[in-house]
């Protein structure tokens, strides 16, 4: 499992929260796989298939986590991969897990979760609009021509 140091925790942060100064970092300092990560939460099945072609299985069950996946989040725990069942729990609104995360001294996991979850709620809301239940049809529409 790879370490993700306080200042690369925090760059995703700010890419979640659509700073490209976290972009560019995290792409020039070699960490394409935390952009596919938050690609993947958002729905993205290649930057999912990124992930577990390259082996950041971690990354890929803090994905399902998030989405109430229970293998995954039991597989973050037996992974020792606390900091990310807490991160995806936290996303999920568990007091606990936030709690845990400030009192171990990783409170940025905290401040990704947020960032995360914002994000989450906003891709929500405008799947929700008149204009974005319209894209998704097309969306789909597309998806299932290419599958032809």
């Amino acid at each position: 499992m790879k370490f993700y140091s306080t200042h690369a925790i925090d760059q995703f942060t700010r890419y979640a929260m659509k700073d490209t100064a976290g972009f560019n970092w995290l792409m020039n300092n070699g960490y394409r796989e935390l952009l596919a990560t938050f690609d993947a939460i958002r729905d993205d099945k290649k930057a999912f298939k990124y992930l577990m072609s390259n082996k950041h299985f971690v990354l890929a069950a803090f994905v399902n986590a998030i989405w109430d996946d229970e293998k995954a989040f039991k597989f973050l725990m037996d992974a020792k991969a606390f900091e990310w069942a807490a991160c995806a729990n936290v996303i999920n609104g568990d007091d606990k897990a936030e709690e845990f995360l400030k009192k171990s001294g990783n409170e940025h996991y905290v401040l990704l979760a947020h960032a995360i979850q914002m994000r989450i709620h906003e891709d929500g809301d405008r799947n929700v609009s008149p204009w974005g239940v319209m894209k998704n049809l097309l969306d789909f529409k597309k998806a299932k021509d290419e599958d032809n």
